[in-house]
């Protein structure tokens, strides 16, 4: 009876929003975001994966300089290799795809010692991780940058020019549904009007 109940909570609470108004699909999306690192076998479309690297190109970026490049991966044997280069993204070589989203240092507003590149490319991952989730697949942001030793092995293994950075190696895959979404609202952080 109890999981009948918490179910019935679960359900009422995705079709709601916070103040009892019905939640459209991109808020139900937003909510049901997850970090999934554990995937089961099987491929992840080109179709998919064009629409996920779409969602990403849709996102804003400043002086709409667009400086990112996304690099995707559905070798096995590159899979691998970046598992075994990655120490924090070992789920990459069971997922049935990567995606690498890069900034162009050369593309990007103020020039090649701006941080806008990073700014840019992390609001088209947002997208990337959002329409994941909405076509029903897993995924999870493994941070390349800063970390200098990271930045090099993937620059390496992959062949990227100099001036590109990237930023994540995002696996993408059939999840589990081991993991579940997070509540993070925490009405103590919001401020009204100032601090």
């Amino acid at each position: 009876m109890k999981r009948v109940i918490a179910l019935c909570v679960t359900l009422m609470m995705s079709t709601l929003a916070f103040g009892g108004e019905p939640m459209n699909d991109t808020i139900k999306t937003i909510m049901n975001r997850k970090s999934v690192r554990a995937y089961k076998e099987g491929p992840v479309s080109k179709d998919q994966l064009e629409v996920i690297v779409k969602a990403g190109m849709a996102a804003p970026t400043a002086v709409d300089k667009r400086p990112w490049e996304f690099i995707v991966i559905t070798d096995k044997a590159m899979l691998k290799k970046l598992s075994d280069v990655l120490p924090y993204a070992k789920m990459v070589e069971k997922a049935g795809a990567a995606i690498i989203v890069a900034g162009d240092l050369d593309r990007q507003q103020g020039g090649r010692e701006s941080d806008f590149w990073m700014v840019d490319c992390s609001a088209a991952t947002e997208n990337i991780l959002l329409a994941i989730e909405s076509l029903g697949l897993g995924a999870v942001w493994t941070a390349v940058y800063p970390d200098k030793e990271r930045i090099e092995a993937v620059r390496k293994l992959l062949k990227i020019p100099s001036t590109v950075v990237p930023l994540n190696v995002i696996p993408v895959g059939i999840p589990t549904g081991v993991e579940k979404p997070k509540d993070k609202w925490n009405p103590k952080q919001l401020h009204w009007n100032g601090w």
